[in-house]
């Protein structure tokens, strides 16, 4: 308790304020659904030229602005196999399998602002990083690389994206 001698208003006001519950202004703050996606607004996005999901989920999303590529193994869309070769050629399919998404909402990967790269040998890194340099000019997408310790189907690589229109 603070005794004061004269009360000022404003020094009522500031003493109060920690005893405001703000709980109930939160459904005051304006909600965008551009920067809060929801099912509602979520828009699948497919292509026959990209391997059809293995399960349940979709070859990509658009929320918003906003498209986010499911990770791409190594499948050519036309045998259902792994592309044969090396892990350049691997990397190579994986990405091909993304911009082909891509291209289905009209999208390059220039548009990519982000990729997350998962391998089950790190020692791969130099290799798939030479491929990558033909996808993607500058300025770079963001990007991660794991190693995991295995991927869906036995593939050695997988490539998930992120882009913006």
């Amino acid at each position: 308790i603070v005794f004061v001698e004269r009360k000022s208003p404003l020094l009522i006001i500031l003493l109060l304020i920690p005893l405001i519950p703000i709980t109930p202004l939160i459904p005051l703050i304006p909600i965008n659904p551009q920067k809060n996606p929801n099912p509602s607004t979520m828009t699948p996005i497919s292509t026959p030229n990209a391997p059809a999901a293995i399960g349940p989920y979709s070859q990509a999303v658009k929320a918003g602005n906003t498209i986010y590529v499911s990770g791409q193994l190594p499948i050519d869309p036309a045998t259902g196999e792994f592309k044969e070769g090396c892990i350049r050629c691997k990397t190579r399919q994986s990405l091909t399998n993304i911009k082909n998404i891509l291209q289905a909402e009209g999208l390059t990967m220039s548009n990519v602002v982000k990729v997350t790269i998962l391998l089950t040998d790190i020692n791969d890194f130099a290799a798939v990083n030479e491929v990558y340099a033909d996808f993607f000019q500058p300025p770079f997408p963001a990007r991660s690389a794991f190693a995991v310790a295995a991927l869906p189907k036995g593939a050695p690589i997988e490539i998930e994206a992120i882009a913006v229109k």
